[in-house]
């Protein structure tokens, strides 16, 4: 199957959940207080800073995508797996309105952050809110599964916490002391966990067994880390308005990303130039530089190299699960999908 037959495979998929999950999304962000979902609101897409309706994007539907994905591929029904989509996704999004908030970013899905907007602490409390009603979605599920993965997804955002507070530590951090094993298990916490989760929530949906869940999440996990290489890519030499962020608003911010540390430590000419322009403030002109100097010190390649690395890993623990991969066609085109992604 050619690339562009698999991205078009993945939109139409992420369409699909879309239609799928929204409505219970706007249906739980509607339980919440007025202020609350005000910022909610604003933040999904759904209104306007003064609350008036809007039709801007709620983001890819990346997670609840796996999560039906995964149902489906193991037998399972998706329409009875719609809930623990929207916990993710609300889960998810509950770490948009704090990473936000402790990244400082101004802008997200080409819009002004809520932060920005509302100001921070109702930013991190609605987010607080949006992690709360999504346990509640599960514990009010009727699935047999549901106990299951309230308990899953909590343990997923324990370790995700983990992970930020692990990113946040190196930023405080000299240039040459984070080595690349620290920052790829950092990755795997903050990003890889919650994809992983994804999968497995989907699993048990399915009425799956431990092994078969256990590869499920491992699967997730995986793509989940390949997906981070390339959104460290992006958050490098992404193009602004595709991406709806300044270009090298990773070096910008001295963030010691996965590239980044790989120049660092690669023990080149380029990554001690790299280290040296880490030390100091950064303007336009040293962004430029910083971003030369990860792609001559190997940055560049070896993220490229590692994501197809970690896809290659994935696919090996999707076919654990599913030995017929035929029938997890929908979750590769979603893997393939956001590891090939340019924004």
């Amino acid at each position: 199957m050619s690339e562009a037959v698999e991205g078009r495979e993945a939109i139409v998929l992420l369409d699909r959940t879309r239609e799928v999950v929204d409505p219970q999304l706007r249906a739980t962000i509607d339980s919440l207080p007025g202020s609350l979902r005000r910022v909610a609101m604003y933040h999904f897409g759904w209104e306007h800073a003064d609350g008036t309706p809007a039709a801007g994007s709620t983001g890819k539907a990346i997670r609840p995508a796996l999560v039906l994905a995964a149902t489906r591929a193991l037998g399972g029904n998706e329409c009875l797996a719609v809930s623990a989509a929207a916990a993710v996704e609300l889960a998810h999004n509950f770490t948009l309105l704090h990473d936000d908030v402790i990244d400082e970013d101004p802008t997200r899905r080409h819009r002004p952050t809520a932060w920005t907007v509302f100001g921070t602490p109702d930013a991190i409390i609605a987010g607080d809110a949006m992690f709360a009603v999504a346990l509640r979605l599960l514990a009010e599920d009727h699935h047999p599964a549901s106990a299951a993965a309230s308990r899953r997804l909590a343990d997923c955002v324990i370790e995700l916490c983990a992970g930020q507070q692990a990113d946040c530590a190196f930023e405080e951090r000299a240039p040459n002391d984070v080595s690349l094993d620290e920052c790829l298990e950092m990755a795997t916490a903050k990003t890889g966990a919650l994809l992983g989760c994804a999968c497995a929530l989907g699993a048990l949906y399915a009425g799956a067994g431990e092994e078969e869940t256990a590869a499920m999440d491992a699967f997730g996990r995986e793509a989940g880390l390949a997906f981070q290489l390339i959104d460290d890519l992006i958050g490098i030499w992404g193009d602004p308005d595709r991406t709806g962020k300044p270009a090298g608003a990773d070096l910008a911010a001295h963030k010691k990303s996965l590239p980044v540390v790989a120049a660092l430590t690669s023990g080149t000419a380029a990554g001690a130039e790299l280290a040296e322009l880490y030390r100091g403030p950064m303007n336009a002109a040293t962004v430029r530089r910083a971003a030369e100097a990860v792609d001559r010190a190997g940055g560049r390649d070896w993220a490229q190299l590692q994501a197809a690395d970690r896809m290659a890993r994935a696919v090996h623990e999707l076919s654990r699960a599913v030995p017929d991969l035929a029938a997890a066609g929908d979750l590769l085109a979603l893997a393939e999908f956001v590891t090939r992604r340019t924004r």
